[in-house]
């Protein structure tokens, strides 16, 4: 494996200029979570960002599944996107059965699931992440809680059959692979890609290993990114990354037009170089934020499509 950029990633084809939004998929974002108990927290921002980042990276729909009683504020920070409400019960919780049944609808219209952007760890939060990774009908990218939920699953490879895009950081990836007998350190530099390989293969998916030098790998072919920013390490620019990718899958993914793995790294080289162009314009090391971050996703993209001055 070696270390490139945006020149080791295939280019993105150009964008259909008689398309409508329909022409450039549905992404459903899932994730979000009400706090009526001591102790847990409530959770907007983070499907938010993620319907944000979708909507600039080209998708034509976004959709939001949050708890009830926060959607609405998640639409004020994603006015763009639509809603689809969680039913929840008196304490806050999802529902599980008419969650399953909204998710259900949202799966019947929609080119790409993201999920786990603050959804929170709970027993209808790992239903719902289970009935998306256990069907066939859309791929799906997963991150924060999603994660966090699979690792309570025992036996998860058994379960696992979804398209599926894995974003973990090395906190999220350590969780995960107790359970599933991995031993690769997801911080050793001499190990990331091993780790990155080893969950990959165990369940059958892309991985991408966030951290400096990213590692994406779909367990017989890895690549690390060439990028290191410590801007990007702010609430937020994980979600900002898993709407990225989502909403690539959901442009290209279908009928294997770009492999999940290829748009799982140019998703990976558009973050890192929107994060490059917010440092120069700022001639700052800190203090990105998740929006802002978002909002150059747009021209980072354009530089990787075909036909674009390289």
């Amino acid at each position: 494996m070696s270390a490139f950029g945006a020149s080791d990633v295939p280019q993105l084809p150009s964008r259909d200029s008689a398309g409508h939004k329909g022409t450039f998929g549905t992404v459903a974002i899932i994730g979000g979570q009400v706090s009526n108990e001591p102790g847990r927290a409530t959770m907007i921002g983070g499907p938010a960002m993620c319907a944000v980042a979708a909507l600039r990276t080209g998708a034509g729909l976004a959709k939001l599944l949050m708890p009830e009683p926060i959607l609405p504020a998640g639409l004020v920070i994603a006015p763009s996107a639509t809603g689809m409400a969680l039913p929840v019960d008196e304490c806050g919780a999802i529902v599980a059965h008419q969650a399953a049944e909204v998710f259900d609808r949202a799966l019947e219209s929609c080119d790409c699931v993201a999920i786990g952007p603050g959804l929170g760890v709970s027993a209808p939060a790992e239903a719902l992440t289970l009935r998306a990774v256990g069907q066939q009908q859309c791929p799906v990218v997963m991150d924060a809680d999603a994660l966090n939920n699979l690792a309570a699953v025992t036996d998860l490879h058994r379960d696992f059959r979804a398209a599926a895009i894995l974003t973990p950081h090395p906190g999220e990836y350590a969780r995960l692979a107790k359970p599933l007998g991995l031993t690769a350190s997801p911080t050793d530099p001499d190990r990331r890609q091993d780790a990155a390989e080893q969950l990959a293969q165990r369940l059958g998916c892309i991985v991408v290993l966030k951290g400096a030098h990213t590692i994406v790998s779909d367990g017989v072919q890895s690549w690390a990114s060439a990028a290191a920013d410590s801007a990007l390490a702010t609430a937020g620019t994980g979600d900002v990354l898993t709407g990225v990718i989502a909403g690539l899958v959901a442009q290209f993914g279908s009928g294997a037009r770009l492999s999940l793995y290829d748009l799982a790294r140019i998703g990976v080289v558009a973050h890192a170089a929107a994060a490059a162009q917010w440092r120069s314009e700022h001639d700052a090391s800190a203090g990105l934020l998740a929006m802002e971050l978002a909002d150059l996703i747009p021209a980072a993209l354009e530089s990787l499509r075909n036909g674009a001055d390289s």
